[in-house]
């Protein structure tokens, strides 16, 4: 199969899809790759290197049959889609009608990472991206705190005689918990509200009395909200839209230079007040609350994010490579969970149930 990786041309994205490891494998399978010029210059990795492990250099557009990219594609990459392509790469529709009536046009089988399972659970291929982001949000949390940036100017550990900075972190799964880690780590007072006592429990085991687990209610959420210097949504439901747990008017409420990082923001964001923002203009002011909605957090640290979604992913790519789409979904129900648009239709119930359109189970297609 010939497999194609684009630079990526979303505002300040430096990752790539394939490393030039990554390459190496597959070239070794049989598989031809291409790879557009200076598509790895963000991660250190130049041309010369995809050369050395067997890639071509050159527009992987019109050979490629596979395309593996990393955010999902911007419209004049959307252009270049067609019924000849399948696309591995994140796309969260549920917020994104513009992009799913795109694909849906192009006939492309297009299979987004954030959707791919695994067996006992989880989303393998979100999961990088998420520790990333968490551990990311504390830190972009404590530049926003800084009087500089629009916040109320205190450090989150604090200092002897002056109290620490309060951070609440909506959701215990993988970006929460890992947004915890970083926030016990700065000496902050650090608050987790998740719904699931499985998953609070597994914060406890892990921090003990370093974080405070709290079962998230109406009246919890707006108590540890209000109180908090720095607000992370970290909610996550696997396809569809995030809710909206932080209205407006708690917004209004919150304490004047606070700031919320909002990691949910590719699935729309867990604030009322979110929007998506960009690395050039990461932030903005609303009831005096700094709002940071960057779509593509881990496109700030491309090397890790790189190298971190390729452990990942590689083992689908060369599934996918290797069998083909059909025979690949066929043989892998967690992988056929990632099919979200196929032939033009819609083939995940979130994401349909998130735009009100019909839905097409992927089996259908697979006959």
């Amino acid at each position: 199969m010939i497999i194609g990786v684009p630079q990526e041309t979303k505002t300040h994205e430096y990752r790539v899809g394939l490393t030039p490891t990554s390459v190496r494998e597959l070239v070794a399978h049989g598989h031809q790759v291409i790879v557009e010029t200076n598509a790895g210059a963000g991660i250190g990795a130049a041309d010369t290197a995809y050369e050395k492990a067997g890639a071509r250099i050159g527009d992987p557009w019109p050979q490629a049959e596979l395309i593996v990219k990393v955010k999902e594609p911007q419209p004049a990459e959307r252009k270049k889609i067609t019924d000849r392509h399948v696309l591995f790469t994140y796309l969260h529709l549920a917020p994104d009608r513009a992009q799913t009536e795109d694909l849906m046009r192009s006939g492309a089988i297009c299979i987004a990472y954030e959707t791919v399972t695994r067996s006992g659970g989880g989303l393998p291929l979100l999961a990088p991206m998420s520790e990333v982001a968490g551990r990311m949000s504390v830190q972009v949390g404590a530049s926003c705190l800084e009087k500089a940036r629009g916040g109320m100017g205190i450090l989150l550990g604090g200092v002897p005689g002056v109290p620490a900075a309060k951070i609440t972190i909506l959701g215990a799964g993988v970006s929460g918990s890992s947004a915890a880690r970083t926030a016990v780590g700065s000496g902050a007072r650090v608050y987790v509200l998740d719904r699931s006592l499985d998953a609070l429990r597994n914060i406890e085991q892990e921090f003990g009395a370093r974080v405070v687990t709290v079962h998230s209610s109406r009246d919890t959420l707006e108590s540890d909200v209000l109180s908090a210097d720095l607000v992370i949504g970290a909610v996550l439901v696997p396809g569809a839209a995030a809710p909206k747990l932080v209205t407006r008017q708690m917004v209004k409420a919150m304490k004047a230079g606070s700031v919320v990082v909002d990691i949910a923001i590719d699935q729309g964001g867990c604030f009322e007040t979110s929007r998506p923002t960009t690395h050039a203009d990461p932030t903005y002011i609303v009831d005096d609350v700094v709002h940071y909605c960057v779509t593509n957090m881990p496109g700030a640290v491309p090397r890790t994010s790189t190298y971190a979604l390729n452990n990942a992913t590689l083992p689908f790519v060369l599934a996918l490579a290797n069998k083909g789409w059909k025979r690949a979904l066929a043989d892998d129900e967690h992988l056929r969970n990632g099919l979200n648009v196929a032939r033009g239709k819609i083939t995940h119930p979130e994401v349909a149930a998130a735009l009100n359109v019909p839905y097409s189970p992927p089996a259908d297609l697979l006959r």
